[in-house]
């Protein structure tokens, strides 16, 4: 039977998770992107993200009147990040520039169409949970890990004369061939590395 006593549920979920402690790591393309202060810029101006999802496809097979329901293809949807905009406009240039060495804009060429990380336009992008207490130093229940990741949209900035009080943003929309997942807690996960679900290691601090 449940407990109804608030103290099981408080000594249970603790000080819960909460949505606004994240960080977003972007390990730029070896040959194009922020370093330094200006990566640093990047992670602090990411206003929101989501922990990525996925989902097993479905193949329905007609059997004698009834459907049978066989697991399909795992997909990995799109990834998006909202950033505020910069005065110098550096977050927004960098993702322009990134998706301009993906393919340019008058050229028609591509000077970065290189699946090798460490010399095309593909990168890893980390979402970061972490705790309350958290200083950007440890404290990471959870790190999912966005493999062969690259920019597809940066999003328009809309400009009115009545848009007062507000804080330009963008978006930027991610594609990605799959995802894993660090944890510390390995035990909640047992399996899914060897499955090939996840790659679950614990994180080094």
């Amino acid at each position: 039977m449940a407990s109804t006593k608030i103290s099981d549920f408080l000594s249970t979920v603790g000080q819960g998770v909460k949505p606004n402690m994240f960080v977003v790591d972007i390990l730029w393309p070896a040959t194009d992107g922020a370093t330094g202060d200006d990566k640093t810029l990047i992670d602090l101006l990411c206003k929101s993200a989501a922990l990525p999802n996925s989902s097993v496809g479905t193949i329905e097979v007609p059997f004698r009147g009834r459907t049978v329901k066989i697991a399909g293809d795992r997909t990995f949807d799109t990834w998006t990040a909202t950033f505020f905009n910069d005065k110098e406009f550096k977050a927004r240039s960098y993702f322009e520039k990134w998706m301009e060495n993906i393919n340019t804009h008058n050229g028609n060429d591509a000077p970065l169409f290189k699946t090798n990380q460490s010399e095309g336009y593909m990168a890893e992008v980390r979402v970061k949970q972490l705790e309350k207490n958290d200083q950007l130093n440890g404290g990471i229940l959870r790190e999912y890990k966005l493999v062969h990741a690259f920019p597809s949209s940066v999003s328009a900035i809309d400009l009115a004369y009545d848009s007062n009080d507000q804080i330009e943003e963008f978006s930027v929309e991610f594609q990605y061939s799959y995802w894993t997942v660090d944890t510390p807690q390995t035990t909640s996960l047992t399996g899914a590395a060897a499955s090939g679900i996840a790659d679950v290691r614990p994180i080094i601090k």
